[in-house]
C-alpha cells in the first residue's frame, strides 16, 4: 500500500513538471498558457478589492524588505537552538541559493510581467516567481529544522500546517496583486520545492558525513 502511494506521488510529481515543462516551451515561444488565458478575467474583477488588500500585505513576507533581515536573525536563532553552525549556514545558504536560481531561470525564459508594482518587488521578468520559490525554500527550511527540535505529533503536525499555509498564502498573493501569472506561481512553487528537496538532502548527507 506504501509502495502504492509512493509511485501514485512519483506519477504526479513527474506530471507537474512535464507540465511545466510545456508551460516554458509556450511562453519561450511568445504564447501565453492557457492557464493564464483562463485565469486572468477574476484578477482584472478583484483590483481594489479586500481581497486585493489583503494578498497586498501578504506578500510582503515573501518580499526583500522584510525577508532578508529575517533571514539573518533566524539563521541566528538555529544556530542557537542547534549549538551548531550547519542548519544556520543551510537556511541562510540555501535562501540565498534559490533566490540566484531563480534570477538565472528568469534570464533564461524573459518573460514579461502582467504588471509592474515596485513598491511589491515587482520588477523584472515574471516566470518563474521569486515570492513563491524562495519562500519555498526559506519557510521550508525553517519549518524542517523547527520539527527536528519537537516531539509531539501534534506540534510537528500544525507547525508543518502553518509553514505550508504561510508559503501558499505568499505565493498565491503575487497573483491576486496581478504581478505575476500563474503560472509564474505555480512553477515557482515546484522550482522551490526541488531546491528544498536538494537542501534538506544535502543537510541530511553532511550530518552523516560528520558522524
Amino acid at each position: 500500500m506504501i509502495n502504492k502511494q509512493k509511485y501514485i506521488i512519483l506519477f504526479l510529481f513527474v506530471l507537474m513538471i512535464l507540465t511545466v515543462g510545456i508551460w516554458i516551451i509556450r511562453i519561450v515561444s511568445g504564447s501565453a498558457p492557457y492557464v493564464d488565458q483562463w485565469t486572468r478575467d477574476l484578477v482584472a474583477r478583484l483590483d481594489g478589492s479586500w481581497i486585493y488588500t489583503f494578498f497586498r500585505a501578504v506578500t510582503e513576507f515573501g518580499s526583500q524588505p522584510f525577508l532578508l533581515p529575517f533571514t539573518i536573525i533566524m539563521a541566528l536563532f538555529l544556530w542557537w537552538l542547534f549549538k551548531d553552525w550547519l542548519p544556520a549556514l543551510i537556511f541562510s545558504g540555501g535562501t540565498l541559493i534559490s533566490h540566484l536560481f531563480n534570477l538565472l531561470i528568469k534570464e533564461i525564459v524573459e518573460r514579461d510581467r502582467p504588471s509592474i508594482l515596485e513598491a511589491a518587488n515587482a520588477e523584472g521578468y515574471s516566470f518563474p516567481s521569486g515570492h513563491a520559490m524562495i519562500s519555498m525554500v526559506c519557510y521550508g527550511l525553517l519549518a524542517y529544522f523547527l520539527v527536528k527540535k519537537l516531539t509531539s505529533s501534534k506540534a510537528i503536525f500544525f507547525t508543518q500546517l502553518f509553514f505550508a499555509f504561510v508559503v501558499f498564502l505568499i505565493g498565491i498573493s503575487r497573483y491576486f496583486i496581478n504581478v505575476h501569472y500563474l503560472t509564474d506561481v505555480v512553477s515557482g512553487f515546484l522550482f522551490g520545492f526541488l531546491c528544498l528537496i536538494g537542501l534538506i538532502y544535502l543537510y541530511e548527507f553532511i550530518q552523516k558525513q560528520r558522524r
